[in-house]
Formats: structure tokens, C-alpha cells, sequence
């Protein structure tokens, strides 16, 4: 959730989430990046190239209108665009779980949809108003009692969709982009991560200075075979 809201709860606020990146190595997600890299890059200032755009809103291939609705409001107080650059909605990361419920997630899938349709009766029991309908402090008051177990009628409980979510819209903003996410490498960009690199100068193994951002896709590269990788790792 955005630093710029101070009631939001801080355990799920975008600080915390690109501190767990730099920790987790991005979840393992981003091609050919080295945890030890990640956690370096993290904690280095971001400068996004371009101003945040509007939604590419696109056709579905698994979810229903309504449930992706639910789950782009969800991404987007996850990883929410701030002073920091565009987030999880800019970046597509709906987009690439939605995609990757036709194939390596599809077990998840009746799980986002007992769960979205349990988060918003928990939205419209708490606070009056389906989660879509919600204001940005509300949206955070519901999905903190999501992660914290408070919300019930889930399946098996709250905490393991909310973590589900979380760990997946991690997966659709910092991955390559070849998978559907990280639109425009705005995942990259926030976390400072420069890219793919086949071969390695001095200069950039002297780390004097960031290296200068790639922008292309580890697919881009012959090296890398595109067979089955279609809708998923």
C-alpha cells in the first residue's frame, strides 16, 4: 500500500513489500537474477522513465470480468503506484495471473475464485461496499484483515489467499515480461534490476555506477527456447 497514506497498516505497505523482494530474490521469478544482485538493487534509488499510464485493460482468459476487477483493485494497493513510480496495475501483474491460470497456476484457480468472491462479501460486510467500490484506506482495512485471518468464509482461511495473491503479484511485476507481466519493465525499474546480460563488462563488474537498463527479454535471446513457455516459468 502507498508510504503516503500513514494510517495504512505498514505490513503490507510498498516499503515492506520491496524489502521482501530484495530478500526473497523476487520470488524467483525475474530470469537469470542472483539473490544477492536483487538484494543490492533493491535498496538503490529507482527513477522510472515515464510517468505512470492509465490500465491496458485486455481479454480475459480464465477469470471473469467481475472476479479481475476484484483482483486488479487487490494488485493494486499490493504494489501501489506512488511518488516511487507505477506498481502492480500498471505493470500488468493481473494480466499475468490471469494468464497463468490457464496453465502452471491453474490448481490456484478455484482458490482465486472461492477467494474473490469471499473477499468482496467480506468488503461488503465490513464496510458496506463491494472491495471495487471501496476507497484506497478501506481497500487496505479489508486486505489487512485478510492477511491477518480476521476475514472468514475462506477457504482454508484468509491469510493463505492473501499470501497467494501476494506471492503472485510479486511473480507478475518483477518477472520477465515475456510471461505477461512487468508491461513496459516498470518491475525492473522499480527495483533497479538492469536486465538479462549474456556478457558482463568491467565497468559493470566494478559497480562504479548502475548499470545501464537493457529492456529486452531473456526470451529475446537464442539461447533461451520459447517452446511451452507460452503461459508460464
Amino acid at each position: 500500500m502507498s508510504d503516503k497514506n500513514n494510517d495504512a497498516p505498514s505490513n503490507i505497505s510498498r516499503r515492506e513489500m520491496m524489502k521482501r523482494v530484495g530478500a526473497a530474490g523476487a520470488v524467483g521469478a525475474v530470469a537469470a537474477l542472483p539473490a544477492s544482485e536483487l538484494a543490492t538493487s533493491a535498496h538503490a534509488q529507482s527513477k522510472p522513465s515515464a510517468a505512470p499510464q492509465p490500465t491496458l485493460r485486455e481479454a480475459l482468459e480464465t477469470l471473469t470480468a467481475a472476479e479481475a476487477d476484484i483482483l486488479e483493485a487487490i494488485v493494486a494497493r499490493i504494489i501501489p503506484t506512488d511518488d516511487n513510480g507505477p506498481g502492480a496495475s500498471e505493470a500488468r501483474a493481473a494480466h499475468y495471473i490471469d494468464r497463468a491460470l490457464t496453465g502452471p497456476l491453474a490448481s490456484s484457480k478455484p482458490a482465486y475464485v472461492s477467494g474473490l468472491a469471499a473477499l468482496d462479501a467480506y468488503a461488503q460486510s465490513s464496510k458496506g461496499a463491494p472491495f471495487t467500490k471501496l476507497n484506497a484506506r478501506d481497500q487496505d482495512a479489508v486486505l489487512t484483515d485478510v492477511e491477518k485471518n480476521v476475514a472468514k468464509e475462506f477457504r482454508p482461511n484468509s491469510a493463505a489467499f492473501f499470501n497467494m495473491v501476494r506471492n503472485h503479484t510479486m511473480q507478475g511485476t518483477f518477472s520477465d515480461p515475456y510471461y505477461g507481466g512487468n508491461a513496459n519493465f516498470i518491475g525492473w525499474d522499480l527495483i533497479g534490476y538492469p536486465g538479462v546480460r549474456m556478457v558482463v563488462s568491467p565497468d559493470d563488474q566494478s559497480m562504479s555506477k548502475p548499470p545501464k537498463p537493457l529492456r529486452k527479454s531473456a526470451y529475446d535471446e537464442a539461447m533461451f527456447s520459447k517452446r511451452g513457455g507460452s503461459h508460464g516459468h
